[in-house]
């Protein structure tokens, strides 16, 4: 058995479900500081965060003038919860294999490329003990939750004390069918409106003695769902708009509601900002006369990287080691990325195929395992060494 494949399992048997980290931390801890890394646990209500850097030869002062980079691997060890236990085919806490997948909560996201993390790094300080780099590690255990105790906490802590980044890579799931054949070069951000529409509620029988709020809402809500928010650009798809919940009525038939609630979501681009989609909101609910209330929630910005140094050493590394050339996408949901962008320039996300996560029976192909570490380990060559 490889070192990254035992510590992968190490990791699943592991229940480090959101935000229990399970002492996943500690263990990754006694393996890094085993190589010269300084770790720090940074704890934010029951959460647990972990920061570590290994400092190279390269800073400032040496010999050459040149400043070494700090290349961050990033992600967490929680896992979202199991779902009915009955419905796995094996346990799933207890690593399995069959038919050529390891089998468990948390193979695919994202313990293998946590696992992957740590033995790259191993095996290029062993190989490269005077690198000129820096390698770091910002690991959480509230990336499936919340998210308000986790990497931002470490980001904030990091800003204070003006640490910045020069690489991230993210162990996020990015593949589809093959290892290696997405990169994650940035994400969409994410903000979501509780609108209530105010009415008059009365009997359904006279209905000149109420005002009906859905009525109201009606051709404001056409016009939103019909508007082009913008284009989208090189790396992003257009800005969408959807509804996620709508709810009026107090359940009777003979009764006109007194207010509508809706629950709508943006997931938007570099192409749009979050003032700007939101004056565009107000300025259509505002053109039908509508008497509302409205509260915005943004949970993520949206952040890219542009095509460079990172990206162009990730491809390079998975085509070296997979034969496979990587497409750069912004697709998918949110992630911790949107945090670290803020004091790191180049933020990539790359990990195994994500076909698996989250669902009852979540695995991982065991012949990826090895090659992801490898991977990382070839980036850490290219930029560090």
């Amino acid at each position: 058995m490889s070192a990254t494949l035992a510590l992968t399992e190490q990791l699943i048997a592991r229940a480090s479900v959101t935000p229990d980290d399970q002492h996943c931390q500690h263990l990754m801890i006694e393996r890094l500081e085993a190589i010269g890394f300084e770790c720090e646990t940074i704890e934010s209500h029951g959460v647990t965060n972990l920061w570590a850097v290994k400092r190279g030869t390269g800073g400032t002062g040496a010999a050459d003038g040149a400043r070494g980079k700090l290349l961050v691997f990033a992600g967490h060890t929680d896992v979202v919860p199991t779902g009915p236990l009955e419905q796995w085919s094996s346990q799933p806490f207890v690593p399995t294999h069959r038919d050529g997948k390891l089998y468990g909560r948390g193979a695919a996201d994202m313990k293998a490329s946590l696992a992957g993390f740590i033995v790259a790094s191993e095996e290029f300080v062993a190989a490269h003990p005077q690198h000129r780099g820096s390698i770091g590690f910002l690991i959480t255990s509230d990336e499936e939750g919340p998210a308000t105790d986790g990497t931002v906490k470490v980001v904030e802590a990091l800003q204070k004390r003006g640490e910045t980044l020069d690489y991230c890579i993210v162990g996020e799931p990015t593949s589809t069918d093959t290892l290696g054949d997405v990169v994650k070069n940035g994400r969409r951000g994410s903000m979501s409106g509780k609108l209530v529409v105010k009415g008059v509620q009365g009997h359904i029988a006279y209905p000149h003695l109420a005002k009906n709020p859905v009525h109201l809402l009606a051709p404001a809500l056409a016009e939103l769902v019909a508007e082009k928010w913008d284009d989208g650009n090189e790396y992003f798809p257009p800005t969408t708009w959807q509804v996620s919940n709508l709810h009026s009525g107090t359940g009777a038939s003979n009764v006109i509601p007194g207010h509508a609630d809706l629950l709508f979501n943006f997931r938007f681009s570099t192409a749009s900002t979050v003032e700007g989609l939101q004056s565009r909101v107000h300025a259509i609910l505002d053109k039908h006369n509508l008497d509302y209330d409205l509260t915005w929630t943004v949970s993520g910005l949206p952040f890219l990287t542009p095509r460079g140094e990172l990206s162009n050493a990730l491809e390079k590394a998975i085509k070296d080691e997979t034969g496979v050339a990587a497409e750069l996408s912004t697709t998918g949901g949110t992630s911790d990325g949107r945090f670290i962008a803020r004091i790191c320039k180049q933020v990539v996300e790359f990990g195994p195929p994500n076909g698996s996560i989250h669902k009852i029976d979540e695995h991982i192909d065991v012949a990826f395992i090895e090659p992801l570490k490898n991977v990382y380990r070839r980036v850490l060559e290219q930029l560090i060494a």
